[in-house]
């Protein structure tokens, strides 16, 4: 049986690892060579391999060793190495696979097993997460957990990751009756022994919300229900403040209603300092949960911020892809432009260690890494899809459409006047407020969705600026107030 031909980017101790490990499973692969950037290895022989140049010369290498594969083997590789190897191979006509990272290896040695094609998020050079299973199945194991927004693509995923905490019963809500029946089926194929139990409700629903909580008594509740698209919201800011303001304040008395020990709400970068209508109804509803955490009572609430997530539904990823995918320009508002990512499974993963953590009021902020350009985003998927540019850099397949409303240049994951500190966790901060606090009072937020229902425009974003001090808010598409 002829075996698959493997030029090894990286003579380390990983790329050792691998080869020691293909020879002794005798694996359907063959080492041919190493590449190294070190030049005191270069010219000699690692496992019985040469060392042909450093990586720029994987393309003479690869004809040189007669390669059908690239493998790189350097788990501290961030975006730019790998999307120079990607191009490189690709110039070599060889496919490119890739180690795990540094987290994946201090767990245990790396393994061929764990060699994967080059994904997006391989570009970022994000680290997988290494999660604490242990103290978040003592937590969750024989409880109930409620997720709101299951159907959604952070609700779904945190249901994924807690189904496999051994939870007695997890109840699926949301409003969305395809989306949650898709996301059963998933579930109970993956575990066909699960208790699911489905609810279609909408979070706006205070009526129908506490007829639930005569019939439910969930232990544990993470709230990822919210409209979350800025320029949408910009154009329906009723939904947003009946959505994400109303419907937290909702199940944050839901929540006391059913003697729920744990409360947690999905928040976002775009809360701090906000310059859209979306931003601003999540930092209000941290502010309801703030408020409702400092009345007391046995319910824990607290709040998990974090940026934008890769592969979320409707983000910028599979947009992307799609794009490409059908031959049409990637439409970016500003070359400068930057975004916070992490993946899904890490976004899911983190916010159950941030409700583990548990301290009622606070506000953890996951670790996101180096803020991302999303014009090298773009150029990096269309590498990945075989695309190049011209000799000056020039990608023809990118557009640049101005910013839209709401959106700005760059995010910033905590005010001004939050101090972040440690949490026990390395990858999970907690915000700590420096100045007087003032969450929103009642009678503000009566007025606001008083104004959200009578389809009030200007007075809805004439009261969103008043209540987070921002001007910008009162100004709605195309200058206006929304009127």
């Amino acid at each position: 049986m002829s075996r698959t031909r493997i030029l090894i980017v990286g003579a380390g101790s990983a790329g050792r690892s691998l080869v020691q490990e293909i020879r002794d499973k005798q694996l359907p692969v063959q080492p041919v060579a190493f590449l190294d950037d070190d030049p005191a290895l270069q010219g000699t022989e690692i496992c019985g391999l040469p060392v042909l140049g450093g990586t720029d010369a994987l393309p003479e290498a690869a004809a040189r060793s007669r390669a059908e594969q690239a493998l790189l083997a350097i788990p501290s590789a961030g975006g730019p190495l790998i999307r120079r190897m990607v191009l490189l191979a690709k110039q070599a006509g060889l496919p490119l696979r890739i180690v795990p990272g540094l987290r994946d290896i201090i767990l245990g040695d790396v393994s061929y097993q764990q060699v994967a094609e080059v994904r997006p998020e391989h570009l970022l050079g994000r680290e997988s997460v290494d999660f604490g299973e242990e103290p978040a199945r003592l937590v969750v194991a024989g409880r109930t957990v409620l997720v709101s927004g299951a159907g959604g693509s952070i609700g779904g995923e945190l249901c994924r990751r807690l189904l496999t905490l051994g939870p007695r019963r997890l109840i699926l809500l949301g409003r969305g009756e395809n989306s949650l029946f898709e996301m059963d089926a998933e579930l109970r194929a993956d575990d066909p022994e699960a208790d699911l139990e489905l609810v279609i409700a909408d979070v706006r629903d205070r009526a129908r919300l506490q007829v639930l909580a005569g019939r439910m008594k969930p232990d544990l509740i993470l709230h990822a229900a919210a409209h979350k698209h800025v320029p949408l919201m910009e154009t329906n800011p009723e939904e947003a403040v009946l959505v994400n303001v109303g419907g937290t304040d909702n199940m944050v008395d839901f929540a006391r209603a059913v003697g729920a020990e744990r409360f947690v709400l999905i928040s976002t970068d775009k809360a701090v300092a906000p310059a859209s209508v979306m931003g601003a109804t999540k930092k209000l509803a941290e502010e309801v949960v703030r408020r409702a955490a400092r009345q007391g009572g046995p319910t824990r609430l607290m709040t998990v911020r974090f940026g934008n997530v890769l592969g979320s539904r409707g983000s910028v990823i599979p947009f992307f892809q799609r794009r490409i995918a059908a031959g049409l320009p990637l439409p970016l508002t500003h070359p400068e432009m930057t975004r916070y990512f992490m993946t899904i499974k890490e976004a899911a993963l983190l916010v159950i260690e941030a409700m583990v953590l548990g301290e009622s009021g606070a506000t953890y902020i996951l670790e996101m890494g180096s803020p991302v350009s999303i014009l090298e985003l773009a150029k990096n998927l269309l590498v990945l899809s075989g695309a190049a540019a011209s000799a000056d850099d020039f990608w023809p397949q990118i557009s640049f459409t101005g910013l839209r409303p709401g959106e700005r240049l760059h995010e910033a994951l905590h005010e001004e006047y939050e101090n972040l500190t440690a949490s026990g966790n390395p990858l999970i901060g907690k915000a700590v407020i420096t100045a007087p606090d003032e969450p929103l009072s009642t009678d503000g937020q009566a007025e606001l969705l008083e104004a959200a229902v009578a389809g009030d425009i200007p007075r809805l974003r004439s009261l969103l600026a008043d209540l987070v001090g921002m001007d910008v808010l009162r100004m709605g598409p195309g200058g206006g107030n929304g009127s």
